[in-house]
């Protein structure tokens, strides 16, 4: 029977610090093939045994008949015994680097179980330390051994994806039956460049890769995780590869491209990931492929958010009744911000808002966001405020909307600057995009429109106390996990329950 040994190259990568797992194929004095396995470790994660009798831990010997209070002292020390030929991690806390090397043994495991196999049905006037190679390098890269003719016919990955975007319908209750928005459309487009990108950066980074294609059937968990890395680390790639950027730029908006790609946060990825599940989802629905690579994945799977923060009703009415005269643009943007506040929609929304959106003393509209899922219609009747907003603007916008909006970055950009200057200011711990930790920031350097929003729901979700009733008027889906957050915010309410049992 056939076995394989491993050694680690003595050459060590200098960007990495790793080395090569060397491969010996043998059986007797009748096989004795020599290969490189493509698997590159760091020599503290490897350790290769001269017989099954003596074990090596850290360089030191464990006697023949080791106690097995040598053996518990060995775990102790975060080594693991094991037989001949293996790779070990550290029994050590979750880091990068473990994980890395927790793959780097599953995939040499894989290897050595397909090498085994091929060799039991390989015609044995083949083998030779070519096919050897040949074994591991289709291991690595099944894609290249393709036949030409099945090449041919198959839909290339980015032919399914726009496939994908232009015709398949969004579920809605389980069925495909909703038309994906534009808004949809357009986030799934920035995942359809950086996925163009991410095949550009592996050929110019890779001289083993210059001719890597992601595939629709050999995307697996590990591809899932190198995607999942160049999407976190993109925004380091701009000097060292230029070529990839002028090509597929970061960003399509002509009047404000990025000079580079903005770091991403896991939120960020985990939303482009969920389209990119969304997408293999109908490829095995369609019975297009049979892979799903999603399939035990354990990378970026759930997006994580914050306890929301809002302004109260008396910070709300301190920037309404601020004086702003010497600020007539402002004014005119507060106004609109209050407004907002009034009625919780998105802004996207917000700008769509005529008098015809107006009907028995409430504003009524199908939320954009959620249009092609479901038709459902929000109707938010107008306090007194609103109403004294909407008849100062009246007849004010040449295009016929309820007020004169500007562009949606110019506003965020002008709410900024109202909350400077009518003096909101608090301190808010929010959860940073990028790094996904809690830090303290002036509320009024993370102000926008959005805050509108939760100022509505947050403020009434204190007074009612009805998450039923004010999803209906905020347009949130049905445990929606953005809306369950209001449960978290108020202290007064908790304080008023615990009352109870005094």
């Amino acid at each position: 029977m056939a076995t394989i040994e491993l050694r680690l190259s003595p050459k060590i990568q200098k960007e990495t610090g790793r080395s090569e797992i060397l491969l010996r194929l043998f059986q007797g004095s009748k096989l004795n093939l020599r290969a490189k396995s493509g698997v590159y470790v760091t020599a503290e994660h490897f350790e290769y045994f001269i017989d099954r009798k003596r074990t090596f831990l850290n360089g030191v010997s464990v006697p023949d008949k080791a106690t097995s209070v040598t053996m518990k002292e060995a775990v102790k020390n975060g080594y693991v015994v094991f037989e001949r030929g293996d790779v070990f991690v550290r029994n050590r806390i979750a880091s990068e680097d473990k994980t890395y090397h927790d793959n780097a043994k599953k995939k040499i495991e894989e290897l050595k179980q397909t090498i085994l196999e091929s060799y039991e049905i390989a015609d044995k006037d083949v083998v030779s330390s070519d096919w050897l190679q040949m074994v591991i390098d289709k291991f690595h890269h099944p894609e290249k051994y393709i036949p030409k003719d099945e090449q041919l016919n198959k839909p290339s990955f980015f032919d399914c994806m726009n496939d994908f975007r232009d015709n398949a319908k969004k579920k809605v209750n389980g069925k495909r039956e909703g038309d994906k928005s534009d808004v949809w459309k357009k986030n799934f487009d920035v995942l359809t460049r950086a996925l163009r990108r991410y095949e550009m950066f592996v050929r110019l980074s890779d001289k083993q890769r210059k001719d890597f294609i992601l595939d629709i059937d050999t995307i697996n968990n590990e591809t899932l995780e190198d995607i999942e890395s160049f999407l976190r680390n993109e925004h380091t790639l701009l000097e060292e590869y230029p070529k990839i950027f002028q090509k597929i730029p970061a960003s399509t908006d002509t009047k404000r491209r990025s000079p580079k790609p903005q770091p991403r946060g896991s939120n960020t990825i985990c939303a482009l990931f969920n389209k990119l599940k969304a997408f293999f989802n109908w490829l095995n629905e369609k019975k297009i492929t049979s892979n799903n690579p999603f399939v035990g994945y354990e990378g970026v799977v759930s997006e994580k958010y914050g306890t929301p923060y809002y302004i109260t009703l008396e910070e709300r009415n301190q920037i309404a009744d601020f004086d702003l005269s010497a600020h007539p643009q402002l004014a005119i943007q507060r106004d609109i911000f209050i407004f907002q506040c009034c009625i919780g929609c998105r802004v996207s929304d917000l700008f769509k808002l005529t008098e015809s959106n107006v009907i028995n003393g409430a504003v009524e509209y199908i939320p954009h966001k959620t249009k092609g899922e479901r038709q459902n219609v929000v109707r938010v009747p107008l306090n007194n405020r609103a109403v004294a907003l909407m008849k100062k603007y009246k007849d004010m916008d040449s295009k016929g909307r309820l007020f004169p909006f500007i562009s949606p970055q110019k506003y965020n950009d002008d709410i900024k600057d109202i909350f400077r200057l009518c003096g909101v200011t608090r301190s808010v711990t929010v959860t940073d995009s990028v790094t996904g930790k809690e830090v303290q920031r002036p509320i009024n350097e993370v102000a926008s429109s959005h805050m509108a929003r939760r100022t509505f729901v947050g403020n009434l979700y204190k007074q009612v106390k009805d998450p039923n009733l004010i999803a209906s008027m905020s347009g949130h889906a049905e445990g929606s996990k953005a809306f369950n957050r209001y449960r978290e915010i108020d202290d007064d309410l908790k304080k008023e329950v615990i009352s109870l049992i005094n």
